[in-house]
């Protein structure tokens, strides 16, 4: 009765290892899953015209300042344009749209920093890039535009 006992247990003991030595085999044998790495980010290519545009954006940003320095007709009108042009230009490119509004903004700040009233060196400067930027625009659309 004893050794059937003992045959009990060391067969109960190896049906338990057999089960468990396929489970830890088997799953010593399969592949451990990795991680797989998100996809990068999206990035924005540029456009062959960014250059251009940074800069008109830049214009953009100096004229509206000087704008409202030296009042003219229309001094809301070119951070309208900036806005326009953002819309038209970069709606589905997060990236290249923070950058020329930075552009925008760097113009601004620029002129904000020499000039802090309406002289004739900041009315001279207004007419001169605003000559520059429609000429740029032009430019621009008449290279690249559809």
């Amino acid at each position: 009765m004893r050794k059937l006992m003992k045959r009990r247990i060391v067969l109960s003991v190896l049906c338990g290892l057999g089960i468990a030595l396929p489970l830890v085999s088997q799953a010593s044998a399969q592949p451990s899953v990795k991680s797989v790495p998100p996809p990068p980010p999206a990035v924005d290519k540029p456009a062959p015209y960014d250059g251009q545009m940074a800069r008109l954006s830049e214009i953009l940003g100096a004229v509206q300042y000087l704008r409202t320095i030296c009042p003219a007709s229309g001094s809301d009108e070119w951070r309208k344009s900036m806005n326009d042009l953002l819309a038209a230009d970069t709606a589905s490119e997060p990236q290249r749209k923070q950058r020329m509004t930075a552009a925008f903004n760097r113009g601004y700040r620029t002129f904000a920093a020499v000039h802090t009233s309406c002289t004739p060196a900041a009315i001279a400067a207004e007419e001169k890039y605003r000559n520059e930027g429609a000429t740029l625009a032009q430019e621009i659309a008449s290279r690249f535009g559809n």
